[in-house]
């Protein structure tokens, strides 16, 4: 039997093994001569500009990072970088990363998908790929709406949205993306917004270092049938005093003036104000490598979906194995016993040769 491709790969890491470069690369370099075909003012094009200006600084070569899609309007966006990519099936992306992740090291797997895409019909597939801790990374593009289709409601729209599939206002309570994660113990989870350049840029490195599965939340703006949605973060009058800004050890306070804090409720968080009947110790330190993802989920339910009190930046990351690493070893030890051996394990004993 011949040896598996990924026996004699470099180890797995979050971009340990990926080859480098020494040719310098820019924001051209990853950018394809396809047509970039959205709404003109889609959120999406500030994430691809930041996308296409951020890989550079990895230093990897370009024929090793892929970019593998489901079905949506962000989905199109292996078409526009200039790396190896796949527009796959719907909701089933991290389905076919988790299998080119597990058996080719040597390559940086990106996983572009939307709120519909993957909280719907791809949601099993989703919590599976974050428990399984592959090495892949996954950008979620939230809009609370769906855009290639027209303007239905979401999986992430707030209760009472009125779309043309809910003309009376939805019924469904939506999923938090971030706390969706948190449950299924991915050990890298952050949320970022569309229009933060610096924010993005600085979340996306994070993840691309990260060793197993970093999950990505980004709010996308759809101007065309959900235009608005995430106002309150980007208007300069209302963001300070509606974002969270997260930085590991860092106390959680905003506002304006900084008169806003979080502190803990039993076994939740809330927000309070300062003031001088305020103990500073009270105020919580944001520790994102907290090995119990408990603190992280209370963090992420701050949000409502009024967004009036919103995290955003790295929520949780810790080490644990591995997927694909643990893959590897198990076909290792296979191979070392030698081909019988490894012939045997993948036949099992309940197979038969029909001559």
């Amino acid at each position: 039997m011949a040896e598996p491709v990924l026996m004699g790969m470099p180890k797995i890491g979050g971009l340990d093994g990926v080859p480098t470069t020494d040719e310098p690369l820019n924001r051209k370099d990853f950018t394809s001569n396809s047509e970039v075909r959205w709404c003109p003012g889609c959120g999406d094009y500030a994430i691809l500009a930041a996308f296409q200006g951020f890989l550079p600084a990895l230093g990897l070569k370009r024929e090793n990072v892929v970019m593998i899609s489901g079905i949506g309007c962000s989905s199109r966006f292996p078409y526009y970088v200039d790396t190896f990519g796949m527009h796959s099936i719907h909701g089933r992306a991290p389905a076919i990363a988790t299998g080119l992740a597990s058996t080719r090291p040597d390559l940086s797997v990106w996983v572009i998908t939307g709120d519909g895409d993957s909280l719907s019909i791809g949601g099993n597939h989703l919590i599976h790929a974050l428990r399984r801790n592959v090495n892949i990374k996954i950008l979620l593009f939230n809009n609370r709406i769906y855009g290639l289709t027209k303007g239905q409601y979401s999986p992430t729209s707030e209760v009472g949205k009125i779309t043309k599939s809910t003309p009376l206002g939805s019924l469904d309570a939506p999923f938090n993306p971030v706390s969706l994660a948190l449950g299924a113990e991915a050990s890298f989870v952050a949320r970022t917004l569309d229009s933060d350049r610096n924010h993005l840029t600085s979340v996306l490195t994070a993840a691309a270092e990260h060793n197993g599965t970093a999950l990505v939340e980004i709010y996308q703006n759809c101007n065309i049938f959900n235009d608005g949605a995430f106002e309150i973060l980007k208007n300069p009058d209302t963001r300070d005093e509606a974002m969270i800004r997260l930085e590991h050890g860092a106390p959680l306070i905003f506002g304006n003036e900084r008169k806003r804090a979080v502190v803990r409720d039993g076994f939740a968080l809330k927000v309070v104000d300062v003031d001088d009947s305020l103990d500073e110790a009270d105020i919580v330190r944001h520790d994102m490598h907290c090995d119990d993802p408990a603190y992280a989920f209370a963090l992420s339910r701050l949000s409502g979906t009024d967004l009036s009190h919103t995290p955003m930046g790295i929520f949780r990351q810790v080490q644990r194995p591995t997927y694909d690493s643990g893959l590897q070893m198990q076909l290792g030890e296979a191979i070392e016993k030698g081909p019988n051996d490894l012939q045997s394990l993948l036949t099992g004993k309940d197979t038969w040769t029909v001559d």
